[in-house]
């Protein structure tokens, strides 16, 4: 209906058709402001790899945000920062980009979506287990992601992730646990960390969520703490000092599809 095409079916990679970009996230509709001053400071650390390039940023959960970013831009490039492809990134976006009368707009795949990920997501984990002194051989590497009752994207991009991982052979066991359906972070943090001191392993949780909001800060720590978690949990990976470099790097690559 939008024009939207998924990753596999854009267009070969081209240039921006502007030097204007959007970044865009969900956001907390309940607290909206720090995420809009986290998203502003990520599109500022991009726009420094960008030299000559317009930077703007904007959720979704803050009230005439986007149509603010959108003011004055031509033809911009959008930069979705989500974790999956899936109704917001499909359907949602796209309806709000037209409804908020944008033109010429170009829609790139989201950051989960980046062949990179799984790069980081590995050299990350890798890089705590090996400050905590934890051999990957005997440590288990837990990828909390959200999930989603209503919609299969979120799951399947994080397996997806846990597959690409575990190809690796880095870790013991790669496992994948969600906050909104099953298998829940609660109950694979309990199985990965042994029912007994002859088969306890060490276990490094790594949540896949794009900003820190309330699934990261309260959530996570909790349904951990329910599992009776001791082992090492991460900063969520869209804080990662690379990330920035990841977005700038997609952008100037970029596969497009216009969609307004």
């Amino acid at each position: 209906m939008y024009g939207i095409k998924s990753p596999s079916r854009m267009a070969p990679a081209t240039e921006a058709a502007s030097n204007e970009v959007l970044i865009v996230a969900h956001g907390a509709p309940s607290d909206p402001e720090p995420q809009e001053v986290a998203l502003k400071e990520l599109a500022d650390r991009v726009a420094k790899l960008l030299p000559n390039w317009h930077v703007r940023s904007a959720t979704l959960a803050a009230p005439g945000a986007l149509d603010r970013a959108l003011d004055g831009m031509t033809a911009p490039h959008v930069y979705p920062f989500f974790m999956a492809e899936g109704w917001f990134t499909g359907t949602h976006l796209p309806a709000r980009l037209l409804s908020a009368g944008a033109s010429g707009v170009h829609l790139s795949a989201p950051f989960g979506s980046d062949t990179a990920l799984a790069d980081l997501v590995l050299d990350t984990a890798l890089s705590a287990a090996a400050t905590a002194g934890f051999p990957p051989s005997q440590t288990n590497l837990l990828v909390a992601a959200h999930g989603g009752k209503r919609s299969g994207a979120s799951a399947e991009a994080t397996y997806a992730l846990v597959r690409e991982i575990e190809d690796r052979g880095e870790f013991c066991t790669v496992a994948a646990g969600f906050l909104e359906q099953e298998p829940f972070v609660t109950t694979v943090a309990h199985d990965l960390c042994g029912i007994s001191d002859a088969n306890k392993k060490h276990v490094v949780c790594l949540p896949v969520f794009a900003l820190r909001a309330g699934h990261v800060v309260q959530d996570i720590p909790k349904a951990l703490s329910q599992a009776g978690f001791d082992g090492l949990l991460l900063p969520h990976i869209g804080d990662h000092g690379r990330v920035p470099e990841m977005i700038a790097a997609a952008l100037k690559r970029a596969s497009v599809t216009q969609v307004a």
